[in-house]
């Protein structure tokens, strides 16, 4: 079966070279046919490469080749993305993805596209590189009714914030590592402020809760305001900071969709998950909580879930997999503000004996924490449950105050 790849960069070079490798292997043991790459689609040039005979800067090249019967793409984006996809769909050819922006934002258009061609749009790739999540999700886990998903979603962040943890080194230090060593971008906006991780939570929510969700309507905070104070204060609660990304169903029957840094307690499966690894934690009515780890990006991991998606669909050639989402209800995402949670809160203060007592009267049963070296102006605590809006309103009544950190506990 012929293949062709758009995009050869980390990712798609993983491709090619998984199916070179192991194209004929696969027959017979996952798949009907042997897998054949025919075009690489990228504008730029490969001197040497290879697959040298196989680039193409046209993409109507693929598009009008009825022996192409899937097309992989991997060049990230949302334009030209969504362009050459749909175009492939409508051409009745079956297209994989493992672009986390593209499913984010036009996920439930191209569904739809993929469904009126009787064709596969397949994205296993797309949330937790080579993490099997998506297909278990909708498929192993169809009988439940998914209560929450929690995951920590960006191997950047927990790199980073690994090394915050365990090497007692500042965020600026650790993100140099994190770029040295390839983890991270030379612009790496979209991993530390949360953007990659809330794309995630959104495909996840999608196919757990059967409604499109939009990024731009989820509340998401990164990891560049977490100091060395908080880590060492949060050591203090027996718990430790992650990035995580959450999708409840709420009793009002109401999603809460965060991505934001989070308390975890050591009891948690998630306060484990170090260095670039990810795992998403599904809690299903029936099956109970369940734990889906790996290393969350990387070139031959996440092609290794790409080529699986490429397998699926030269299975099903001629048939259709029921997977997909209904269409976006903004009224049914709850407002983060108004939820209730217990919060780590660091203040630094004029006088810690003065506002100590007017600390437990604005929130009551206050958990307070140390560390070493804090000095007599600063205070941090763990509060009982409230919702964000009554902590910020809480304190704007305390004078004397300068609030350095807001973080919210996590449930999981």
């Amino acid at each position: 079966m012929n293949i062709a790849v758009m995009g050869y960069g980390t990712v798609g070079s993983g491709v090619v070279e998984i199916i070179n490798k192991r194209g004929t292997k696969i027959v017979g043991k996952s798949s009907p046919c042997e897998l054949s790459v025919k075009y690489i689609l990228d504008l730029r040039d490969f001197p040497g490469d290879p697959n040298a005979g196989k680039f193409t800067k046209d993409f109507n090249k693929i598009l009008n080749d009825e022996s192409i019967k899937v097309v992989v793409e991997t060049m990230g984006g949302v334009n030209p993305a969504f362009d050459f996809t749909s175009s492939a769909l409508k051409a009745g050819k079956h297209v994989v993805t493992s672009n986390k922006e593209l499913v984010a934002e036009k996920g439930l258009e191209l569904l739809s596209i993929a469904k009126e061609n009787n064709v596969n749009f397949l994205f296993e790739a797309s949330v937790g590189g080579g993490i099997p999540i998506i297909r278990p999700l909708s498929v192993c886990l169809a009988a439940n009714e998914v209560k929450s998903i929690n995951g920590i979603l960006n191997g950047t962040t927990n790199f980073i914030l690994t090394k915050m943890i365990s090497d007692n080194m500042s965020f600026e230090a650790a993100l140099k590592i994190a770029q040295e060593n390839g983890y991270a971008e030379k612009d790496p906006t979209a991993d530390v402020e949360g953007h990659d991780a809330c794309r995630k939570i959104c495909i996840l929510a999608a196919l757990g809760f059967g409604n499109h969700v939009y990024p731009k309507n989820v509340h998401c905070e990164g990891i560049t305001k977490i100091m060395l104070e908080d880590v060492a204060y949060a050591s203090s609660y027996d718990s430790v900071i992650k990035l995580i990304g959450t999708a409840e169903k709420l009793e009002d029957g109401k999603l809460y969709i965060i991505v934001s840094p989070a308390v975890v307690k050591l009891s948690s499966q998630l306060s484990s998950v170090n260095d670039v690894f990810n795992a998403v934690l599904v809690d299903g009515d029936e099956v109970g909580e369940v734990v889906f780890y790996g290393k969350g990006a990387g070139k031959l991991p996440t092609a290794s879930a790409v080529v699986a998606d490429v397998i699926d669909c030269a299975n099903h050639q001629d048939t259709r997999r029921l997977i997909g989402w209904e269409n976006e209800n903004p009224d049914i995402i709850a407002d983060y503000k108004t939820i209730p949670n217990q919060y780590y809160i660091r203040l630094m203060v004029e006088d810690y004996t003065a506002v100590l007592p007017k600390l437990k009267n604005l929130f009551g049963n206050i958990h307070l924490l140390a560390r070493s070296g804090a000095g007599t102006h600063e205070i941090a605590f763990i509060t009982e449950k409230f919702t964000e809006t009554d902590i910020r309103n809480k304190l704007s009544t305390l004078k004397g105050s300068d609030l350095k950190s807001l973080i919210r506990v996590a449930n999981c």
